[in-house]
């Protein structure tokens, strides 16, 4: 049996209609039933309302979390492989001990009961976030590892955490791979993550940051998780990108296939720096979450370029181009919106 953890998020939820629809025996857990409701949208995207429903039917559902020990010891009763999603993203500095718990000690968690229970492989998601770039690179590849000395957000500090955990479970004789995705783009959850992209610009969004960073679709990263999960690979690590995109790319893009029009002003360092003081000032006031930290201001004017050529010749693979990626989750959207 397969065990998803994360399974209620963009990547868990497309990854659990890949493993049903294959005929995978799947067990996922959750926090909250609420957000059951995301996941048969999803499954709803490329099958019936009744199709949707005995797909989604067939998931084993566990309340539990990663920090709940005594649930994740039925979770991981007769689990052979381990795909594990769950994480919290947040760039709030008052969220900085959440993202501990949930990113590094539920991580973990999962990893202790892995070990525990000797399954066979575990899939951890992490992120580009983990990786810095060498002096005289100029592009980062998985030989680019970890720079202690420069000044990381909470979030990226928790995700190289999380990865030292998932490696701890290979020198316990655990196969593990990890897949370093960019930035997520897909379908079905439009009050988060990139979602919010669609969202915006179809109620009209004026600025753009210039940031450069990696892209890909939510589609390609399930297909590589299990590709990769399921051969012969162990104790590797794999970038997943497919482009090298600016925001102000993608938002043209994603204007043009929402019909509408595209950002064209340009964000000045000094409004996301009164952007920021702002929110510091309202967060002390109404206890609002923050969406921007300090530490993660200067990464929305750098352009970093990441390599995702050891996937592509290690497993003879291809990434769907990000226009596709974005056309395919435009009309995903418009029909979530049409009326």
């Amino acid at each position: 049996m397969i065990l998803v953890t994360g399974g209620t998020g963009l990547v868990g939820s497309h990854l659990l209609l890949d493993l049903v629809k294959a005929g995978r025996k799947v067990r996922a857990i959750y926090r909250d039933p609420n957000s059951f409701g995301a996941v048969k949208k999803v499954f709803g995207y490329t099958h019936s309302q009744e199709e949707a429903l005995l797909l989604f039917g067939k998931i084993e559902w566990l309340k539990a979390d990663v920090n709940d020990v005594p649930k994740l010891e039925k979770a991981f009763a007769n689990i052979e492989v381990v795909y594990h999603c769950a994480a919290m993203i947040s760039f709030d500095s008052s969220r900085d001990t959440d993202l501990r718990k949930i990113n590094i000690e539920g991580t973990a968690n999962i990893i202790n009961f892995c070990i525990s229970k000797r399954v066979k492989k575990l899939c951890h998601v992490s992120s580009i976030a983990t990786f810095d770039l060498k002096p005289g690179e100029k592009t980062i590849s998985e030989n680019s590892h970890w720079n202690k000395e420069l000044n990381h957000s909470m979030y990226a500090i928790t995700k190289y955490g999380a990865e030292m955990e998932a490696w701890r479970a290979s020198q316990e004789g655990i196969d593990v791979v990890i897949v370093n995705p960019g930035v997520i783009i897909g379908p079905g959850f439009w009050n988060s993550g990139t979602g919010k992209i669609f969202k915006k610009v179809n109620s009209g969004l004026n600025y753009f940051f210039p940031k450069t960073t990696g892209f890909i679709g939510v589609w390609d990263v399930v297909r590589l998780m299990q590709t990769i999960t399921e051969s012969p690979v162990k104790n590797e690590q794999f970038i997943l990108v497919s482009e090298n995109l600016s925001f102000e790319e993608i938002f043209k893009v994603v204007a043009n296939d929402l019909e509408k029009p595209a950002p064209s002003k340009r964000l000045k360092k000094w409004m996301i720096f009164s952007g920021w003081l702002w929110q510091e000032i309202a967060g002390v006031v109404s206890k609002r979450e923050k969406k921007l930290d300090r530490r993660s201001q200067k990464s929305l004017f750098a352009h970093t370029f990441y390599s995702a050529e050891k996937a592509k010749q290690e497993l003879n693979i291809s990434f769907e181009p990000m226009r596709e990626v974005i056309k395919r989750t435009a009309e995903a959207f418009k029909r979530d919106h049409k009326n």
